[in-house]
Order: C-alpha cells, then structure tokens, then sequence
C-alpha cells in the first residue's frame, strides 16, 4: 500500500494552475511519508495536504522546495535528522496502520445470529 497523490490539470483544457492533494506524502513545511514524485509536477502547483499543524490549508510546490527544512537538505542530512527525531511511539499506531492498509473498509458481510 503506498499514498496516492491526486492531481489535477494534466490536460490542456484543465484549469491552470494544477492541484496536487498530498494526503499525507508532503505536508506543508514538513513531511509525512516522503514522495518525491511530487518533484515532477510544476513548481506553481498548488499542493493540498490532508491536515497541517500550524494553520495553513495550501501551499505551491515551489514554496515547499524553497522553504521547507525537510526539502531544503540533501539525503543524507534528511535521514540523520529523521532518524535522531527521538519521537516518541505514537500511542494508536498499532490500530493506524492496518486500519490503513484496507483503506479504513470493514467486514460487510451480516454476521449469523
């Protein structure tokens, strides 16, 4: 299961300039799981991230490229910061993730009385 990045404006009669909602892959200045395919699209493409933490809503790609510390560093000094985070264990991940991993979908199916 990876994230999924919607975007709009691919074609020429899409409105300019495009939309990306970003789920959690790229948080505006922060990151969540890291997708650098977002790299691809223009830098004037407005960016949409699920939640933020400090009150904003929309972002360009060019803005997160200039300005966020998690996209301004190379590889190696991203992955020393993450890895000396010291974050501590998020208390409902181990419900989180598989919850996830089928898209939040349950057992349809009517259980026998």
């Amino acid at each position: 299961m990876g994230c999924v990045t919607y975007v709009t404006g691919d074609g020429p009669d899409q409105p300019q300039p495009r939309m990306a909602f970003t789920g959690d892959a790229l948080l505006i200045r922060g990151c969540g799981r890291t997708d650098f395919q977002i790299f691809t699209l223009p830098k004037e493409t407005f960016l949409y991230p699920a939640h933020d933490y400090k009150g904003f809503s929309v972002t360009t790609l060019g803005e997160e490229m200039l300005y966020n510390p998690c996209l301004t560093k190379d590889e190696e000094t991203f992955k020393n910061i993450m890895e000396n985070l010291n974050l501590a264990y998020p208390k409902m991940i181990d419900v989180a993730v598989p919850a996830n991993m089928v898209c939040g979908l349950q057992d349809l199916e009517p259980k026998a009385n």
